[in-house]
Parts: structure tokens; sequence; C-alpha cells
């Protein structure tokens, strides 16, 4: 990944696929009986982990594979598959099962925190976001590499936690239409960025294809 407009690529698809924005709605339902500082300090802890489980996986993440024996190019296709049925999902302005079910949904209402679960994981940082980190990390193994990721990583937590930290001004500010558009367009892109992996998966499964 040379070309810093891959770069700039892989943050827009992180971004997309987090959405810190069409998460607000979940984060305002499940803070709404707690007091202003308990919602900031839930909004922090749910960036922390975020940057945490997203760091995990630059990590740990292509070791993790090799473990159990997948392929990269059989992950590109998998994980592409996942992310375009989040992105539909995303197109109709839903929450995607894959992030959060509604089983997870009650239980969280009855949590006492429920800043890493679910807000971190599955909702934030959940199967899509930790494909598309394995995914481009494979890219290259030089150390520039990994700390231009782990920035992003960071820039992406931040994100999280400016939109839940002005969650009410947010939500006030565009409505539900206007997370609901938000929401489409993120979609659009991941659908994109699906794609792109399943492709390219294919094409180093089926050298034929290229």
């Amino acid at each position: 990944m040379d070309n810093w407009t891959e770069y700039v690529k892989t943050f827009a698809g992180l971004i997309a696929i987090v959405n810190p924005v069409g998460a607000i709605p979940v984060f305002i339902s499940l803070t709404g009986d707690r007091s202003a500082e308990e919602k900031k300090r839930t909004g922090m802890v749910a960036a922390f982990a975020v940057a945490l489980i997203l760091g995990a996986a630059l990590v740990a993440g292509e070791r993790l594979l090799l473990f159990f024996g997948i392929s990269i190019a059989s992950f590109r296709v998998g994980g592409g598959l996942l992310i375009l049925l989040m992105a539909i999902s995303m197109m109709h302005a839903k929450l995607s099962p894959v992030r959060h079910t509604e089983e997870e949904a009650a239980a969280a209402a009855e949590m006492d925190s429920v800043a890493v679960v679910p807000l971190g994981i599955p909702l934030l940082a959940g199967p899509g976001a930790i494909s598309t980190i394995i995914l481009y990390v494979h890219r290259s193994t030089s150390v520039m590499h990994y700390l231009i990721l782990g920035g992003e990583i960071v820039l992406v937590a931040l994100a999280v936690w400016l939109c839940f930290r002005s969650a009410p001004y947010v939500a006030s500010a565009l409505g539900r239409t206007g997370i609901n558009v938000v929401t489409r367009i993120m979609g659009l892109i991941m659908a994109a960025l699906g794609v792109e992996f399943i492709t390219n998966g294919l094409k180093q499964i089926f050298p034929v294809l290229g």
C-alpha cells in the first residue's frame, strides 16, 4: 500500500463500517436514564474499546488466520460477503443483525454498563470492522504500514468519542431522517468495499479470473 489514496480509502471504509453517526440513536436509547457524567464516561469507554479491539485485530488478526489455516483469499471473500450483507441492511436504514440482535438489545437494557458490550462490540467494532483491518494489514509487512493503520484506528475511535459526546446535538440537528441518510450513504460505501474484497479474493482463488 504505497499509494496514500489506499490509506484514505481504508480510513473511509472503516468510518463507513463503524458508522458512529448511525450508532447515535442506539447510544441515546441505551443511556437515556443515565446522568450526563455517566453518558460522557460511557462514550469514552466505548471509544477506547473500539481502539483496543481493532488494535488487537491489527496485531494478531493475521496470526489467527494462520492458526486456523484460513487463506487470506478465502477470508477476503468471506469478509466481503459479511460487509456486503451489513451494507444492504444499512442502505435500508436498518441495523444489521450481524452487528446487534434484538436479544442483545434486550439484554443491554438490563446491564449496568453498555460501553464495551454492546456499544464497543459488536455494534461498532464488530465482525465487519475487524475483517477490514485484517484484510488491509495483509497488504504490507512494513512498520510504517502498521503505524499508519494504527493511526487510522485511533482516528476512528476519536470519531466515535466525538459523536457520542455530541450525541444529543447531532440527533437534534440531523433528526432521524438525517441519520438514516448518513447511514444509507455509509452503506453504499460499504457495499463497494465488500464487492472489492470479494472480487480480489476470487481472483486469488481462481487466477483465471484475473
